[in-house]
């Protein structure tokens, strides 16, 4: 056993960073736009130091390890962190109070969200996913003065509060039948004889799903989202959006390799039924949605379901599967936070969310509506951009692994996602704008649209250094679990 404290170096960096923040705050004499930017370096500064481990396979003690699976998401969600940071910073100046504590509050979520990714058992893994759960709930709400992110606000807490309860209770029902809360010694007693208590064993499993599947938004644990979505100030829900889907799966794609890949016959077509709902209820009825955030929402909870399908692909024999599953996470982070850094710039010019209210924005602004029209493509899977490649690589994992019809619907679904985010490119681009004057420019906003837009056509057109980097990151899963030896006859 290894206790190095260095390797939390970058979290004792975002924790300091934090601590800056609230203290930058309560000074005063730094703009409130500014601390936008000083938060995104601290974000930026821990996903460098990061990769001062990279290939190492140290395991901190036996409640983290220092890997490259820790390291992609390490860095993904420092980028994820500095993007939302930077998406922030005219919007909290004009809407918001309390600057200091909203960036020190999303600054510690990223605490939250690594020791997801680093846990090597159970219980560290459920405080780490606390962490980062009441930091969103916090910052859902953040809008004190606004009743629609109160109820949003108040809604994720408590459905959070239970899907919570119903993990920790699977967590207990696994250690009553493995005497054990480490992914390795789960998956070694799995494996073995359970006599009787395969029974309890599913059982658990299945509150854990449950309860990991209400913090990815699955159908039918999704019912928070919407409204959290639509009442949360803009830059959250892009924070949402990103990182509790990054880490929700992070943790999802590691318990279902490491720990219970000796059940994966039970738990496979599960997952598959429930990325089926997933995808079919998230796309369709994005079609119905008048509002720019709940249709991202609704859209977010699609990508849930394609991400599902991976999991449910999940093989003894090969980390093919999960691979694609961190590629098209990759792809989605990106995608989706351009996204919403377009809709973040025009709400900040009009204070406008509805999507019939984009209409002419391609005269307006001809640069926010080509990146927002860029970003939704990616999303839909369409080629030369990020999102066909991953979904490409995604659909045929998921194909390989005889889910045939599982890959069908999800091509369906994606089919159907064209369709709603065509109807925003129709108003921006067919409908004439009320007026036709001209949208200011936002030079560092227009900065990060930018890097975020050549990034959906690098990953698009190149996507190799990820795909090596996905594919790098997955095969240390399976090396950390101990079920190969466990499964072979």
């Amino acid at each position: 056993m290894r206790w190095d404290w260095s390797l939390l170096a970058p979290e004792y960096l975002l924790a300091g960073w934090a601590a800056l923040m609230a203290l930058l705050g309560l000074w005063g004499r730094l703009r409130a736009y500014w601390l936008g930017y000083v938060a995104a370096a601290g974000a930026l500064a821990s996903a460098a130091t990061s990769l001062i481990w990279l290939g190492d396979r140290t395991a901190f003690g036996d409640l983290l390890a220092v890997d490259h699976y820790t390291t992609f998401f390490r860095v993904t969600f420092g980028l994820i962190a500095a993007s939302v940071c930077l998406i922030s910073a005219g919007y909290v100046e004009r809407f918001l109070r309390h600057h200091g504590e909203y960036y020190a509050i999303l600054v510690v979520s990223v605490i939250g969200a690594t020791y997801m990714a680093a846990a090597q058992e159970l219980l560290s893994a459920y405080i780490a996913l606390e962490l980062l759960s009441f930091s969103l709930y916090v910052l859902a709400s953040y809008a004190k003065m606004d009743l629609r992110s109160n109820e949003g606000g108040l809604k994720y807490m408590l459905l959070g509060a239970f899907s919570s309860a119903l993990f920790l209770y699977g967590l207990g029902l696994i250690y009553a039948v493995t005497k054990t809360t480490h992914y390795q010694g789960i998956a070694e007693a799995l494996a073995g004889d359970l006599g009787g208590t395969k029974g309890l064993a599913l059982l658990g499993l299945s509150l854990i799903v449950v309860g990991l599947g209400f913090k990815v938004s699955a159908v039918p644990f999704h019912m928070w989202a919407p409204d959290a979505y639509e009442g949360a100030p803009l830059p959250v829900t892009a924070f949402i959006s990103a990182i509790s889907k990054a880490a929700g799966f992070a943790l999802f794609l590691k318990l279902m390799v490491q720990a219970f890949l000796p059940l994966h016959d039970d738990w496979s077509p599960l997952l598959a039924s429930l990325a089926t709902v997933t995808m079919l209820l998230g796309n369709l009825v994005a079609v119905h949605q008048r509002n720019i955030k709940r249709l991202l929402a609704y859209s977010s909870i699609g990508q849930v379901g394609y991400l599902l399908a991976g999991i449910a692909a999940l093989s003894p024999e090969t980390a093919n599967a999960a691979s694609a599953v961190l590629l098209h996470l990759a792809g989605y982070v990106i995608s989706n936070l351009a996204a919403f850094a377009c809709v973040t710039v025009y709400y900040n010019w009009t204070g406008k969310e509805d999507i019939y209210e984009y209409r002419g924005l391609a005269e307006r602004a001809p640069f926010v509506a080509l990146a927002l029209s860029i970003s939704l493509f990616s999303l839909a899977g369409m080629p030369l951009f990020a999102g066909f490649v991953t979904k490409f690589v995604l659909f045929q994992a998921i194909a390989e692994a005889d889910l045939l019809w599982l890959a069908a619907v999800a091509v369906f679904a994606s089919f159907v996602s064209l369709y709603y985010y065509l109807m925003v490119m129709r108003q921006m681009y067919l409908v004439e704008p009320e007026t036709r004057e001209r949208l200011g420019v936002a030079w560092p906003e227009y900065g990060l649209v930018a890097v975020l837009v050549v990034a959906i056509f690098v990953v698009g057109l190149g996507p190799q250094p990820l795909f090596n980097a996905a594919q790098e990151a997955a095969s240390l899963v399976y090396q950390g679990a101990a079920t190969f030896a466990a499964l072979s006859p």
